[in-house]
């Protein structure tokens, strides 16, 4: 049976040149499209680890579905791969918070310098672009120069992709560093659609996790590595190690699970009509905690997965500078306006926090527990 778009048109068969496709967005996205689309997904990534399971030769959707590994700092065979497929969904980036302070140089080269071919092959050879940019890029809330009275009434912290100004910290703190690249990537992107007619969707994703979300620090990534939140909670989980909340944990923030987020883009996938010349908010204001509530609701979760008591987990606070280094800073609070995407797309996000964790928590068990008891057990010098 046909699959339709939203306008009840036959959605045609695409070639999909998936830039970082073989990441934790990249993977959940390949999986639906052999799964659910008769697509064909190009991915080009540094590594296949995430989607291996997907490239056996003998799996029914082995035609649709072909890796390249190449850097796209370096590879001349990016603009070939771009003008052989039909849409470009471009998902590279560094997006590690322990990355902005320490790498800011790379953070700002991936997300910025290492885009900027991608959308000249875009523009000069009229392919479709859909962009992943960030919720960072619009750093700071208003709510957070406000007298604390006024920081309770969430007004002042709702987000919106045509409205809410961009506001950053001082230079010298370069944790911005990212959120200002990818900022200036959407500019340009904006600026190709205005002056040569490129036609781009902008994603604007809030903290979507799941599984194979980031790394495990010394299993599956470098052991000095800080990971995100979820990973960097699981890691510690794993290791029956207190989970670091920074600064406390005051920071709040909102999660989507990220089967949810597919769902949204599979829909500017299929619907350009609706999607091409749009940003779009993709998150979930349902699931508003903060860091430290994060924490607690992990370790509840995760004591129902381990058959570990509760009591056996804590959580220790840590500044900012001793867990990222000089040049911190942070935004307390961003809650996405999702009038837009559901105006647009008809979709709203499902998944409760509770329910995301769940699945979350059981899949980091099961995936990594053997291999950390194997690590914890071997003699230290």
């Amino acid at each position: 049976m046909a699959r339709l778009n939203l306008d009840g048109k036959t959605i045609p068969m695409m070639s999909i040149c998936m830039i970082g496709g073989g990441g934790f967005i990249g993977s959940h996205l390949c999986e639906k499209l052999v799964a659910e689309t008769n697509h064909k997904a190009v991915v080009v990534d540094v590594s296949s680890e995430k989607i291996d399971h997907l490239l056996d030769r003998s799996l029914p959707w082995a035609h649709r579905i072909e890796f390249h590994q190449l850097n796209i700092k370096s590879d001349s065979r990016l603009e070939t791969l771009i003008k052989s497929t039909d849409l470009t969904i471009n998902l590279a980036a560094i997006c590690t918070p322990a990355d902005y302070n320490t790498r800011p140089l790379d953070t700002i080269y991936s997300n910025f310098v290492d885009s900027i071919p991608v959308i000249k092959y875009c523009t000069e050879n009229k392919k479709r672009l859909i962009h992943f940019s960030t919720c960072e890029v619009y750093g700071k809330t208003i709510g957070s120069f406000l007298p604390q009275e006024f920081r309770k009434d969430p007004k002042y912290f709702i987000l919106k992709e045509d409205e809410s100004p961009c506001i950053f910290g001082p230079i010298n703190k370069q944790r911005w560093s990212y959120a200002c690249a990818k900022q200036m990537t959407d500019r340009l992107i904006y600026a190709e659609y205005a002056e040569n007619g490129l036609d781009f969707t902008i994603v604007r994703p809030y903290n979507w996790i799941g599984p194979r979300m980031d790394f495990i620090p010394g299993v599956d990534g470098p052991s000095d590595g800080v990971p995100r939140v979820l990973a960097c909670f699981s890691n510690s989980l794993l290791r029956g190690e207190p989970l670091k909340l920074v600064d406390g944990g005051k920071s709040q923030r909102t999660f989507l699970y990220i089967k949810d987020a597919i769902d949204a883009v599979a829909l500017m996938i299929d619907n350009p009509e609706k999607a091409n010349g749009y940003i779009f908010n993709v998150g979930n204001p349902d699931n508003e905690v903060s860091v430290k509530e994060l924490a607690e609701l992990m370790i509840k979760a995760y004591a129902k997965v381990s058959g570990a008591p509760a009591s056996s987990m804590s959580t220790v606070n840590v500044s900012s500078e001793d867990f990222y280094g000089k040049g911190y800073d942070d935004s307390d609070r961003r809650i996405p306006d999702m009038t837009f995407i559901t105006r647009q797309l008809a979709w709203k996000p499902r998944t409760p926090l509770d329910e995301l964790l769940d699945v979350t928590l059981q899949y980091q068990h099961r995936t990594y527990s053997r291999a950390i008891e194997r690590e914890l057990s071997k003699p230290t010098n």
